[in-house]
């Protein structure tokens, strides 16, 4: 890691933040959450990969910190060691405020010298929180109860953080953009897949809002994936159950109940699968359309059906 200190500070992002890098026990999982009064600020803070670790590198941003961090944890290297020594060759580490997690949990975090305050971080079993250019000197503390009192998957508790870091008072400029990288505990070598969640507000008046409804988003488009995965294999019970999962999540969204349309018409159940497909062509006929160009094995009815299915378009 190399620096220019004459450019440092105009090459460096402005990601004066707070955020959570955490591993679920129960999953594995590992995540990182961040919100900020900066434009974009999960295309910089935010670093993960299945099976290996997480980082947040915030204040002055030095985004090498993300890469650098976890191919050092992918070759053996606990989140402490990656981390002290990355430190170690950045001249500009008073200005950078750092944290990491591996896959074991180990935990490390470093704040520099010369981050704006209110400034600091807790590390705990299995997390750490940061923050720097904070309203109040205890946003970070009520961000590391919030973490240690919270229930449910990963993702609930990353927000739960976030909400707590905003209630004490949070970024002293205001609000601007979130993020919440979430990937799974074991690396399958394809990481497109290996995202369990990965959702950014990148400009908003309330991003917190946002991003709480994007995670619903992406919770029932997984259902959905998990329910195409069912059908796939032939159990319509769990596609069905899943499908019910994700309308639960999102109730006026149309493309969810057309799919479960078109499993349920796949799986025999004709009445059911019409009445799923006419509450959607109802507010658009294009979806009977669509239904009519699928191939076999996305929509598998007989002529009768699909005569049925043409008198909705």
């Amino acid at each position: 890691m190399t620096h220019d200190n004459s450019v440092a500070f105009g090459n460096s992002p402005l990601a004066h933040t707070y955020s959570i890098v955490a591993r679920d026990p129960d999953t594995g999982e590992l995540g990182v959450a961040v919100e900020s009064h900066y434009f974009s600020v999960g295309s910089v803070v935010t670093w993960a990969e299945a099976g290996v670790g997480a980082v947040a590198t915030q204040a002055l941003v030095e985004p090498s910190y993300g890469k650098l961090g976890l191919d050092l944890m992918r070759a053996g290297k606990s989140a402490p060691d990656a981390l002290a020594g990355l430190v170690a060759s950045d001249p500009m580490n008073p200005v950078r405020q750092v944290a990491m997690i591996d896959v074991e949990g180990r935990v490390a975090a470093h704040s520099g010298s010369m981050t704006i305050a209110e400034a600091g971080h807790i590390t705990g079993e299995g997390f750490s929180v940061q923050a720097n250019m904070m309203l109040r000197a205890t946003v970070w503390p009520a961000m590391a109860q919030a973490y240690r009192s919270a229930r449910g998957e990963l993702v609930d508790r990353l927000m739960a953080v976030l909400d707590a870091a905003e209630a004490e008072g949070g970024d002293i400029r205001g609000r601007q953009s979130a993020a919440i990288l979430i990937v799974s505990g074991k690396n399958t070598g394809r990481p497109w897949s290996d995202k369990v969640y990965d959702v950014r507000v990148d400009d908003a008046p309330e991003p917190l809002k946002e991003i709480r409804r994007l995670v619903s988003v992406a919770r029932a488009y997984w259902h959905m994936r998990a329910a195409l995965t069912a059908m796939q294999a032939g159990d319509f019970d769990q596609h069905n159950r899943e499908f019910e999962k994700a309308a639960n999540l999102l109730a006026d969204n149309l493309e969810l109940r057309f799919w479960h349309a078109m499993g349920l018409l796949t799986s025999g159940k004709v009445e059911q699968g019409m009445a799923r497909l006419k509450s959607v062509t109802a507010r658009d006929r294009s979806w009977a359309t669509l239904a009519l160009r699928l191939p076999p094995f996305m929509l598998s009815v007989n002529d009768s059906v699909r005569e049925q299915i043409r008198q909705l378009a």
